[in-house]
């Protein structure tokens, strides 16, 4: 896919969803981009209503993020992700060289994903995201549970690597698996999940990337 007249992508989201991550990554890599915000829960007459004819033309879903780099579109924030790594490689987002650190990455990706912040968005549905009558309230007691089993096995998943002692997940540099632990836990505690001390300062210590900062800059 070409982007024939060198415009900038464009990144849709929405303030610290999953699109967050995506923006995250754009401003690790230093690729030019532009960002829309997206009105997740706006009537769908509203211009930039997720709802919106225009929006659903590219996200049949009427979620975030969306990614549009000339006729290319992608939906899926991790997809997104590996996107923008490999488009420019030398922001070291893709962090791994071995065989052994590739599948490691790529087993952290999946956990993180299926795992990790399953029972976050089960919440979330099940708060305000789904239609009321759609709502089970004893999901809630469901999802701390089954988070509390995730962050049990993200220990052990982590502790399988020699490098763990260091500050990134991956390798010995900050790779997209830090966004996403960080930006995952993050929304574990905006939803007042019980979260471990030392996930709350991996928080805060990437959080504090000059990327990181400028991403919260384009949200406020």
């Amino acid at each position: 896919m070409t982007n024939p007249d060198n415009h900038p992508m464009k990144l849709y989201g929405m303030a610290q969803s999953r699109s967050f991550r995506a923006l995250w990554a754009l401003e690790e890599s230093g690729l030019q981009y532009e960002y829309v915000a997206v009105k997740l829960f706006a009537d769908s007459s509203v211009d930039d209503a997720a709802q919106s004819e225009n929006y659903l033309q590219l996200n049949t879903q009427g979620k975030v993020p969306t990614l549009v780099d000339g006729d290319l579109v992608l939906t899926e924030s991790i997809a997104i992700l590996n996107y923008i790594a490999r488009k420019a490689p030398e922001c070291g987002l893709l962090a791994a060289t071995s065989a052994a650190e590739c599948a490691h990455h790529d087993e952290l990706v999946c956990f993180i994903l299926a795992e990790l912040e399953q029972p976050l968005w089960s919440n979330g549905k099940h708060r305000f995201a789904l239609p009321a009558e759609q709502r089970i309230p004893q999901m809630l007691d469901t999802a701390s549970f089954e988070f509390a089993k995730a962050v049990a096995a993200l220990d052990h998943l982590l502790e399988r690597q020699p490098e763990i002692e260091s500050a990134f997940a991956v390798g010995d540099s900050f790779s997209m698996v830090d966004i996403l632990l960080a930006q995952t836990f993050n929304w574990a505690m905006r939803f007042e999940f019980e979260v471990p001390e030392k996930y709350v300062e991996l928080r805060n210590r990437h959080y504090q990337r000059p990327a990181a900062q400028r991403a919260l800059a384009v949200i406020e």
